[in-house]
């Protein structure tokens, strides 16, 4: 819904603010001081109190309210640059509600906290653009509404003084984007109105559509929103696609003042009294390109304060208005497009609607814990989580004993709704919490160099958790931090049992291995509610935790049977089999060698621990060109005038592109990130073409990346279907691609017992015994090693 900018502006008027006249009567008590300071007021015994009048010797001039030789209550403060603040004050700084006004025009009415701009406010700034929201130390913070002097508005969730979350953009010129956003970006789900009637649903990255969406011309029939969002793999709806984004709440805001208490100094004085009053800058400056003719972007003006101008009206209308496009983009470059029919969406959204009722009827987990008790979990979960760290984190660092492993090494503690004298009042239901092995886990997080306050705002902010579908068959639920650098699984009680037993070779394993590419653990947790029902939860890195986008996801156990996945189910979000996977990687010849080196370890110890059915997760980033000016067409291929702007090849209604390279260049820790993640494996790799230099890759249009075992190694993904089979429309026709590969070892929990191989004498009677993936743990090793070696990263010639 569109937003008049009038009634939202003066929607909730902030109040009467005291006014305080400068041209008093002079008072009969009036004291000079020796640095030529001068007050006139009231005093008592020898500090200034009660209403008085001081004027600093470099003409600061303040009129109001004392209290033992403090600037306490109302009052005005001027300054010789002719800014001048009106409102209150607390202890000699600027606390509680004032009105800041600047002499180039600008003017803040609002909540203060320490001479900083903090709580609810409203500015206006001297280019007439103006910010009505939360501020925090200074920067917009929380929800908010921008308006730009040019017409266009901004209305949503703000961080660090950047849109953050999820907002609504709106273009003087009718335009319309209601997604989430990133750095004051497009990043993540959203639609995309223009002002023609015309709809594209999708997603971003950094301020680019980048992924699949489908794009609904003017004229046609309004979309849908559930069944699209289902279209793509968001089973949960619309709420789903916005999920990873902060709630949005713009009906109203309160503040709490906050009291400060300050010592009586011997001097009076106000240096340092603002420390920033200007508009809001930003530091990037970036465009939005895009292949088709609807061209958003973005535009700093030389003033700090940053616009947005949209091409409005230009959503591509079609003559036929029962037809939508399917497309994919890469970088803000449409690589595929399919015309599909309007009812056909409908059915296939409906298609998988049915399939994940009965998937969700199927989880134990999902049916005992949804809805509001799915919320209590999670509260539970970040409640525990507070609790144990932070009681953990004091104990000093000490190397692990015996002792400190096996499902007696745990932390145990009950926390009642009402709280309790060690434990907070909470808004979940009374339950039980176990810890185990917390000193292991502590002493793992160190290991991988986790901050332990880093570690708890991650999971247990006030941001929250993530709730996302399970990708598998196990029913399991899953949560994702926030910031994307923590998944938490819930366990059956028989992994949880092979945890704690390999638990001592694990931490062993990691401890001598840095590069390992086995998944990380941070935490192992067990909820008890509702008298004995037990969820168990452990913390894992997310291998995926990047700034660049997965386009593609592939779990690789190196089986054959049943090892595709029905493409009626493939979306956004697919995690791809075995058999789904068309291409071959080849990488650098030294960064081969290590990663097979790594993974010959990695297998052994598991096969050392009879563990089987875990997989290689494989996350592909693929790049596009910059600009299609620059396209190269494939060799014995037509040229093509119908497809977009001249360029490409067209197949069956689907257009495809070429992709830009990556460069490897020598490793410079001062041009590179160097915070540690979650995901990070150790110390970088180097590289055999660049004289076995450790590297970096240049990524176009992201910047330079630290090349680690399994985190941002380049490769090219070569296709693997001939060129005669480029009839059917799901090929594409470029063989080769840039990509950037991120992997890791997951699902090490399964052991290979007595069910196992009874599992194993059953199907090996109706299929081949080595395409089932239930085989002996060294059959099992060994099979999934040639995998990678033959199919995924064959040796070069």
């Amino acid at each position: 819904n569109l937003i008049d900018e009038d009634s939202e502006i003066n929607a909730k008027p902030l109040g009467p603010v005291s006014r305080i006249d400068v041209e008093t009567v002079e008072r009969p008590n009036k004291k000079v001081f020796s640095n030529g300071d001068l007050y006139v007021g009231d005093f008592k015994e020898v500090l200034p109190h009660g209403k008085g009048k001081y004027t600093w010797s470099n003409g600061i001039v303040y009129e109001g309210d004392w209290e033992a030789g403090k600037m306490t209550g109302k009052g005005l403060l001027l300054w010789p640059s002719g800014e001048r603040y009106n409102g209150d004050i607390s202890g000699g700084y600027l606390h509680g509600f004032g009105t800041l006004t600047s002499p180039d025009g600008s003017m803040y009415e609002g909540q203060w906290m320490m001479n900083i701009q903090h709580g609810f406010g409203r500015k206006k700034y001297s280019n007439s653009d103006v910010y009505e929201g939360e501020w925090k130390e200074g920067e917009h913070e929380g929800n908010g509404r921008y308006f730009w002097n040019n017409g266009n508005k901004y209305t949503g969730n703000w961080k660090r003084g950047k849109m953050h979350g999820r907002g609504v953009m709106e273009w003087v010129n009718g335009d319309k984007y209601n997604g989430c956003w990133l750095n004051g970006l497009r990043h993540g789900s959203g639609i995309y109105q223009y002002a023609d009637g015309g709809y594209y649903f999708g997603t971003w990255t950094r301020g680019l559509k980048d992924g699949k969406g489908v794009f609904y011309p003017a004229g046609s029939k309004r979309p849908s929103l559930k069944k699209f969002c289902i279209s793509l793999g968001y089973d949960n709806g619309p709420k789903s696609v916005l999920s990873q984004c902060s709630s949005l709440n713009l009906e109203g805001s309160t503040v709490k003042k906050r009291s400060v208490r300050r010592s009586v100094s011997e001097k009076i004085s106000v240096s340092g009294v603002l420390r920033s009053s200007g508009r809001i800058s930003h530091k990037s400056a970036e465009s939005s390109r895009h292949s088709d003719s609807s061209r958003e972007s973005m535009h700093h003006y030389s003033s700090g304060t940053f616009s947005f101008d949209s091409d409005g009206g230009q959503s591509e209308a079609q003559e036929s208005t029962a037809v939508v496009y399917e497309r994919e983009y890469m970088q803000g470059v449409m690589i595929k497009e399919r015309v599909r029919g309007y009812t056909e969406l409908p059915k296939k959204a409906e298609k998988k609607t049915k399939h994940h009722a009965k998937e969700t009827k199927k989880s134990s987990c999902f049916g005992i814990f949804k809805g509001k008790n799915s919320y209590h979990l999670m509260l539970n979960l970040q409640l525990g989580i507070r609790y144990t760290v932070g009681k953990i984190t004091p104990v000093p660092k000490r190397e692990v004993r015996t002792a400190d492993f096996g499902h007696r090494a745990r932390i145990t503690m009950f926390f009642p709704r009402r709280g309790s004298q060690f434990t907070p009042p909470h808004k979940s239901v009374d339950f039980c919490w176990k810890d185990y092995c917390p000193m292991v886990f502590r002493n793992l997080r160190e290991m991988f160099k986790l901050d332990a306050a880093e570690y708890m705002m991650s999971i247990c902010g006030d941001d929250g958790l993530t709730e996302i579908s399970s990708p598998g068959k196990s029913g399991s639920i899953f949560y994702l931090s926030l910031d994307d650098r923590f998944v938490i699984k819930t366990l059956k009680k028989s992994e949880l049992k092979v945890l704690l037993k390999m638990l001592p070779k694990y931490y062993n394993h990691v401890k001598e291995h840095e590069n390992t590419l086995i998944t990380k653990f941070f935490g192992l947790h067990q909820i008890t509610v509702h008298g004995k029902r037990k969820v168990r939860f452990v913390v894992m890195g997310n291998m995926f935790c990047t700034e660049l986008r997965i386009h593609r996801r592939y779990d690789l156990k190196g089986s054959t049977h049943g090892r595709c996945t029905d493409k009626d189910k493939i979306h956004e979000n697919s995690i791809l089999k075995d058999l789904d996977l068309s291409y071959e990687f080849q990488m650098d010849k030294s960064l081969q060698k290590f990663f097979f080196h790594q993974i010959a370890l990695d297998c052994n110890f598991l096969k050392s621990q009879h563990i089987i059915d875990y997989s290689l997760l494989l996350g592909l980033h693929f790049r596009a060109p910059e600009q299609l000016n620059g396209l190269l067409k494939p060799p014995m291929m037509p040229n093509t005038e119908s497809s977009p702007a001249g360029q490409g090849q067209t197949t069956d209604g689907e257009v495809l592109f070429p992709s830009k390279g990556l460069l490897l260049v020598a490793h410079e820790p001062s041009s590179v990130s160097t915070d540690p993640g979650p995901h990070i494996r150790g110390r970088p790799l180097r590289a055999f073409s660049l004289g076995d230099k450790e590297v970096d890759v240049l990524v176009p249009g992201t910047g330079r990346l630290q090349v680690q075992l399994g985190v941002n190694m380049p490769a090219q993904a070569n296709q693997k279907l001939s060129r005669d089979e480029a009839d059917s429309a799901e090929v594409e026709l470029f063989e080769v691609y840039d990509v950037v590969i991120y992997m890791g070892i997951i699902d090490i929990l399964q052991e290979y017992n007595a069910k196992k191989k009874a599992e194993h004498a059953c199907k090996s009677v109706k299929f081949d015994p080595l395409s089932i993936s239930v085989v002996e743990p060294e059959l099992y090793a060994q099979r999934f090693i040639n995998f990678l070696k033959q199919k995924v990263f064959p040796e070069q010639p």
